[in-house]
């Protein structure tokens, strides 16, 4: 006879067990998290801003499949002659189907490569565009580009005269009418974007045509910083009689402003002069 400990059990001492059909019936737990997850931070939505204090692009300097071509043909026709007359040829055959954005620039990056030469046959290009105006901006940066040579000197004193001209001659066109002119409503910035480069490069003659033209006779309206800028210029590159007359000017532009708008700029000044203290303190 076995041991008790080894004898089978009978069916009422079995355990009891839940049928397979209550099975499905039963209540789901749902999963707690574990502390350790409980902890983990949650990952938040990634965001990508700039690296640095760039702006964006700018227009004109992203180059389209047109454009690239255009230049890479217009380099390629000059390799063996760059006369300006070679170089005008070329410059009409590569760039004279393209668009404005396109040409623009196609100009800036011939400027930003160093071929400033190639840069004037492409503006000689876009002057004969119906979309065409004389921008002073556009032309500030082609002073600025300009290489240090006195040719490339020459060349500027020559540039500046051909955008008077076209000034002039929007007028002398009948495109506009006496009492507009074709100095009024010129953008100030961009015109003392032109005159700062002029000055930075040591085209005092330039600068002064520019300011004689524009603001003198042309009645363009400019503010403060175009005389400043103006008067330290031709005092730095050994002008001291037009330094006068410009500071003559600003001294009359000072007394046509009205009271409120002066005020503001004493202010603005006495603020300037507070600052250099401090920072020179």
């Amino acid at each position: 006879m076995l041991p008790a400990s080894k004898r089978p059990l009978s069916p009422a001492q079995l355990p009891h067990s839940p049928p397979m059909a209550s099975l499905l019936f039963l209540p789901r737990t749902t999963p707690t998290a574990s502390p350790r997850a409980a902890a983990r931070p949650r990952a938040g939505a990634i965001t990508c801003g700039p690296r640095d204090n760039r702006g964006p692009l700018q227009r004109g300097r992203s180059l389209s499949t047109e454009a690239i071509h255009a230049v890479q043909s217009l380099k390629r026709l000059t390799a063996a002659d760059r006369s300006p007359s070679a170089a005008r040829g070329a410059a009409s055959a590569s760039l004279g189907r393209l668009l404005r954005a396109d040409l623009l620039a196609a100009m800036a990056e011939l400027q930003r490569q160093g071929h400033w030469s190639l840069a004037l046959a492409a503006l000689h290009v876009a002057r004969a565009e119906p979309w065409y105006r004389p921008d002073p901006e556009l032309y500030a940066t082609f002073v600025s580009s300009s290489p240090p040579s006195e040719a490339a000197g020459g060349a500027v004193d020559a540039l500046v005269e051909a955008f008077l001209e076209e000034k002039e001659e929007r007028r002398g066109g009948g495109r506009l009418s006496e009492s507009e002119g074709p100095w009024v409503g010129v953008d100030v910035y961009k015109l003392t974007r032109l005159v700062r480069a002029l000055v930075a490069k040591g085209r005092a003659r330039a600068a002064w045509r520019v300011y004689e033209a524009a603001v003198r006779r042309g009645g363009c309206e400019v503010d403060e910083y175009m005389y400043r800028v103006m008067a330290r210029g031709m005092k730095r590159l050994g002008l001291e009689a037009e330094a006068a007359e410009v500071e003559a000017d600003f001294a009359e532009w000072e007394a046509r402003v009205s009271p409120p708008a002066r005020h503001l700029l004493d202010e603005m000044r006495a603020r300037e002069e507070s600052n250099k203290t401090t920072t020179t303190a």
